[in-house]
């Protein structure tokens, strides 16, 4: 439990007033400069001593109820439930508090309760008085505010240095690389020195920022070449598209799992560490824990779910226009991927492990076409659907428009 104490201090007010009693009482716009002798002047009202406040906040634990802290708190129990039901009164949902939201209670002087505050969202506060008849919650709505704000990193060691040091939030870094999922392996092409900037929408609640958006705007620059990426409402769905209005979400993705490291790359000569010798390794592996969610590249048809000697656990998808995917050396196949079964793009299929010929924890993930094994990171795979001709020049300016401002508000600096 938490305690925060903050003072409100009422000033000595002093007030004078002439009354008049003439059958009815009058209140004059302003005090005559002079007493008349009817009327008796007030004397000065001695000083009010200063009312203190003392708040504390309450936060709820795991299985607990408002009235459950309250009690544990020394709230008396007919105080703690008469509050419970003017905060159902007022609208609060008491059966979805969750461990983490706070109560803040104001004392006076003389410890008694006078005031409660809860807030189960950002946008909704409800707030409980002693009327002195009963305690009453009045509902209030916080008024909402969206920015559009820029973020900005370079990378270091890894893309996650933004979220280390507290510029990016995971969730928005997350969202940044899907963007380019399909156009760039973060996993294999992120190199030290490496830019990145992009458009957030930031949601603010009483000026207090809460959460984030969409991401209107991005870019990443790496070996020279930047890659930009500018949101855009179609008919029925958010998209990414490149400037020209290409469409940035390609039918296969650029790789199986979220960002890690490549341990081995696609060769037709490596040495194998464990059968010897020189043989082709026509794959990408992917170091990752064991359990790491693998998930298809792209929408297809499950052809194989099972044990494949020395791959391991594996699953095979079989894709439009002659490709076909292999995940190898699995822990375990996802529960309803079997052989027949249709997945989409990004569904998990199952999970990193070592299964098979295989010294560690990693995926070896392999691509075909027409029967002919190709390297995932060099394939030029198929585009998406590009910006419909209708809506094309709308587009242009829109995306101009926000180029021009994130290049403004975060110029690169190489």
């Amino acid at each position: 439990m938490i305690r925060k104490s903050f003072v409100l201090s009422l000033a000595a007010l002093t007030l004078s007033a002439s009354i008049a009693l003439l059958g009815w009482l009058v209140w004059p716009a302003r005090t005559p400069e002079r007493p008349s002798p009817e009327v008796a002047m007030l004397e000065p009202a001695p000083p009010v001593e200063s009312l203190t406040l003392h708040t504390e906040t309450l936060q709820i634990r795991k299985r607990d109820t408002v009235v459950a802290s309250l009690l544990r708190n020394d709230v008396p129990s007919a105080t703690a439930h008469e509050i419970a039901g003017s905060l159902r009164a007022a609208g609060a949902n008491l059966r979805q508090v969750r461990p983490g939201d706070q109560l803040l209670l104001s004392h006076d002087a003389e410890g008694r309760l006078v005031t409660l505050a809860y807030a189960p969202i950002p946008w909704v506060r409800f707030e409980v008085t002693d009327s002195g008849s009963g305690w009453e919650a009045d509902r209030i709505e916080v008024e909402r505010e969206v920015r559009i704000e820029v973020r900005q990193g370079k990378v270091r060691r890894s893309l996650w240095d933004a979220v280390e040091g507290g510029a990016v939030a995971p969730k928005v870094l997350l969202d940044f690389v899907q963007i380019f999922e399909s156009e760039f392996d973060f996993t294999a092409d992120t190199r030290q020195g490496d830019l990145f900037r992009f458009l957030v929408e930031t949601r603010y609640a009483d000026g207090v920022p809460v959460d984030h958006g969409r991401i209107l705007a991005a870019q990443y620059m790496s070996d020279g070449q930047t890659l930009t990426g500018v949101g855009f409402q179609g008919r029925n769905r958010f998209a990414y598209y490149d400037p020209q209005g290409r469409s940035l979400n390609k039918v296969f993705l650029r790789s199986p799992l979220q960002f890690t490291r490549i341990s081995s790359g696609f060769t037709y000569r490596r040495p194998h560490p464990i059968l010897g010798g020189v043989r082709p390794h026509l794959a990408i592996d992917y170091a990752a824990p064991t359990g790491t969610p693998v998930w298809a590249v792209a929408e297809g048809v499950v052809q194989f779910a099972g044990g494949k000697g020395g791959n391991g656990i594996q699953v095979l998808l079989g894709h439009r226009s002659g490709y076909k995917t292999y995940y190898n050396h699995l822990s375990r196949i996802a529960r309803g991927v079997r052989r027949g079964v249709r997945v989409s793009q990004k569904q998990v299929i199952g999970y990193v492990g070592s299964t098979g010929l295989s010294t560690g924890p990693h995926l070896d993930y392999r691509v075909s076409h027409n029967g002919t094994f190709v390297n995932p990171l060099s394939e030029r795979f198929l585009p998406g659907k590009p910006i419909a001709k209708a809506r094309r020049a709308q587009f242009l300016e829109h995306a101009r428009a926000l180029v021009e401002r994130l290049e403004h508000e975060a110029p690169f600096q190489l």
